[in-house]
């Protein structure tokens, strides 16, 4: 087996088991949010409602965060998702308060209903970095062994990466390549920069 065909595996198997965890996780949450939610006065056809409001938000949220990587909107998402698991990790330990047995210590209830929320949040996120693993190129591939790390920055910029990612796969800081573009022109047929290639005259 080649390496690709490991790696694709080995992703594959990962995805399943955190797609898993992560059904696991929503349902015990979703249920203690459901009950908190009836407890507090949302009639019984509704209360599931407020779970998928909020967990919901956490798995959209996340999504959009690594979507988002390295721009300057990633802001948004990110406060929409520590704001949800703030709401999501209060309302589950609030709830194991409120219906714990009266034998069960208050803060052992709070910690133990902490962990769905929280694995949720941290599952989900890995999740979404899996399948998003970059599959380089092959144009590019070829570029980055026959060409300058500029030219290279230039054939991965042509495919959507940013200059963040873009900086991991050369290995290089994200203001090198931030220069690389800022000094050089766009091409105005495909809007990525055009690096300068020497004269004929500086050739010789």
């Amino acid at each position: 087996m080649s390496d690709f065909n490991a790696r694709r595996w080995a992703v594959m198997t990962a995805v399943a088991g955190t797609v898993f965890i992560a059904a696991g996780a929503f349902w015990l949450s979703f249920t203690s949010l459901a009950d908190l939610a009836a407890r507090s006065g949302i009639g019984a056809g509704q209360a599931w409602a407020w779970p998928l409001i909020v967990d919901g938000v956490i798995v959209v949220s996340t999504v959009a965060v690594v979507a988002l990587a390295g721009a300057r909107a990633a802001w948004y998402p990110w406060t929409l998702l520590a704001g949800a698991a703030a709401v999501s990790v209060t309302a589950n330990s609030i709830h194991a308060v409120v219906a714990a047995d009266a034998d069960v210590p208050s803060f052992l209830a709070a910690a133990v209903a902490a962990v769905p929320p929280l694995v949720l949040l941290a599952i989900t996120h890995l999740t979404v970095l899996l399948i998003r693993i970059p599959e380089r190129p092959e144009a590019a591939r070829k570029t980055m062994t026959q060409t300058t790390p500029q030219e290279s920055a230039m054939a991965l910029r042509a495919d959507g990466w940013s200059n963040k990612r873009i900086a991991r796969e050369l290995s290089v800081h994200p203001s090198t390549v931030g220069r690389w573009f800022a000094n050089n022109p766009l091409d105005q047929d495909r809007n990525v920069p055009a690096f300068a290639t020497p004269h004929k005259e500086e050739l010789k």
